[in-house]
């Protein structure tokens, strides 16, 4: 066995593992809040959240999960919170795509917490961003009260959700709230904004003050079924449209009035009949180094996200740390910019490291995306970057006016944006190579991703620097062992917030995804897409040229 393949092997290895990590955690978090809960569920006849989504969408159909790993690892002092308590993402309803929003009434009765708030808001602007039918199935019992201060007030938090149903309403987005729980106080606001209202009798129940509240308030003794029960709101209030007997009739009524829904204007991308890729996809694994700092072909990776493999490359002689050109991807055409990881020869001759941004790469960069919008053609991006080039030499050629083109592009494009973070995404490498900070439809990170201002060992040892600095000027001594435990607690702590997990958990990627998920993740994205128009012209307005 020669050395490439042992290398391949390792390589193989590493991410195998990592995928199964990924998906061993991702096997409890579907658990919601656990065995006892979900008992206590099916006991009042009713489905579980995905159960419920299950049964809604089409058979054999695809469901793109969005935030699965929403609040991963968070709020442990109040018993943790999988999915942020909330199971959402795009799947097929009577063959539309349709944004699906579920609370999770096994996590503290559906309770919102903070990423509750952010999560619920970010599949919101995904339907809106791609004029998504979106359909509610709700059983919540309302704001977390413990976290009411950071859930509550502010201009991205709950009251946000029913702003933006006001907001689609009037985008002419079609919104179905089917209630088959709990729906209580400010959240009562949600199916009352939507077009359409369903409850299941004895499970579904809406009032702003519930039983006990109501006996405090006004001293009315009163239970949930006369409050705000399915019969109360079907044939006294009028808030509902239909009642049933069972969650399965309820979501058959959604499928129904999903099926009779009008179909909107395209975006027009184009799209041909797919190829699967000529090199395997299942090689994917063995390309990426299980070492992040090593060279690698991004071609290699390219080729088998592709159809046919093939691949247009654009400038492919100019700015060689940025790899840009056409291909279609299950038949859409798309535009690729995408980090060259291994070590390329400048057209001055000089090597250039992998995984940097140097000036002529980020002019190329920015040019090729103005084409991409100027014949209406989505972007994708395939991030494993370090960051810009530093140094006299590019400071003296203006790398930070090159950055700033790229930059510029990045931010005013108005075609949609897929970005795939599969390995380091450092600094201001991130935000050129569209992260979350500039609005991509869709952004996903392989298990081997890393997202941070810089790298692990640089960062650690800056803030070693810094430490030591301040403990010698107290007047403290610093032994080399106590040097290297504080560097040993920095980089340990530093690393475990540059994981996907840590990323995923807070919302800057929608998802952490098997490498051989992402044709499919980047196709149902442009899909998504291409039921909003693009309705704006490109303009990069005032920049150093």
């Amino acid at each position: 066995m020669d050395q490439q393949q042992l290398e391949n092997n390792k390589n193989e290895d590493a991410m195998r593992m990592a995928i199964s990590t990924m998906k061993q955690r991702l096997g409890v978090i579907e658990q919601g809040g656990g065995k006892k809960s979900l008992e206590k569920v099916r006991q009042r006849g009713k489905l579980t959240a995905r159960e419920r989504i299950q049964y809604l969408i089409d058979r054999d159909s695809t469901f793109t999960e969005i935030g699965a790993f929403a609040a991963y690892d968070m709020y442990a002092e109040h018993g943790g919170c999988p999915a942020a308590g909330t199971v959402g993402g795009i799947g097929y309803v009577s063959g539309r795509q349709c944004m699906i929003v579920a609370n999770d009434m096994t996590v503290k009765a559906g309770a919102w917490f903070p990423m509750t708030g952010k999560k619920n808001l970010r599949l919101q602007e995904i339907a809106m961003e791609n004029h998504l039918p979106v359909i509610y199935l709700v059983d919540s019992a309302g704001v977390f009260l413990p976290m009411q201060d950071e859930i509550f007030p502010d201009k991205e938090h709950f009251g946000r959700i029913f702003r933006n149903n006001a907001r689609m309403s009037a985008m002419g987005i079609t919104q179905i709230a089917a209630v088959m729980g709990s729906c209580v106080a400010g959240g009562a606001y949600l199916p009352i904004m939507s077009d359409e209202v369903l409850m299941v009798e004895g499970n579904g129940s809406i009032f702003l003050a519930g039983p006990y509240l109501v006996k405090a308030a006004i001293g009315e003794d009163v239970d949930a079924e006369t409050l705000g029960g399915a019969v109360t709101h079907t044939e006294i209030s009028g808030i509902a449209d239909y009642k049933f007997k069972t969650d399965e009739e309820c979501l058959d009524q959604v499928k129904r009035i999903v099926s009779k829904l009008g179909h909107p204007a395209t975006a027009g991308f184009d799209r041909i009949e797919p190829q699967l890729p000529l090199k395997s996809g299942e090689e994917l694994d063995s390309i990426l180094p299980a070492d992040s700092s090593r060279p690698y072909d991004m071609l290699e990776i390219i080729e088998r996200l592709v159809d046919g493999s093939a691949f247009d490359q654009y400038k492919q002689d100019y700015g060689k740390s940025i790899i840009c050109g056409y291909a279609r991807i299950d038949g859409w055409a798309v535009g690729i910019v995408a980090n060259q990881r291994k070590i390329v020869k400048s057209r001055k001759g000089e090597m250039q490291m992998g995984g940097v941004i140097y000036n002529d790469s980020a002019d190329k960069a920015a040019r090729f995306i103005m084409n991409c919008n100027q014949k209406k053609i989505p972007l994708v991006f395939l991030q494993d970057v370090t960051g810009f080039m530093v140094g006299s030499r590019s400071e003296h050629a203006g790398i930070i006016k090159d950055g700033a083109k790229l930059v510029n592009a990045v931010a005013n494009s108005v075609v949609p944006k897929i970005t795939i973070i599969i390995g380091n995404s450092y600094g201001a490498g991130n935000y050129a190579m569209c992260g979350k900070a500039y609005d991509p439809r869709f952004i996903y990170a392989w298990p081997s991703a890393k997202i941070a201002v810089m790298g692990g060992e640089q960062a650690a040892k800056t803030l070693l620097q810094i430490q030591v600095a301040a403990l010698k000027s107290k007047g403290e001594v610093i032994t080399p062992e106590e040097e290297a435990r504080l560097l040993k607690a920095i980089t340990d702590k530093y690393y475990e917030q540059t994981t996907p997990y840590y990323a995923a958990a807070r919302l800057w990627v929608d998802d952490i995804i098997d490498p051989a998920d992402t044709r499919i993740r980047i196709a149902e994205g442009i899909k998504a897409a291409n039921n909003a128009p693009v309705e704006q012209s490109f303009s990069v307005g005032v920049f150093q040229v």
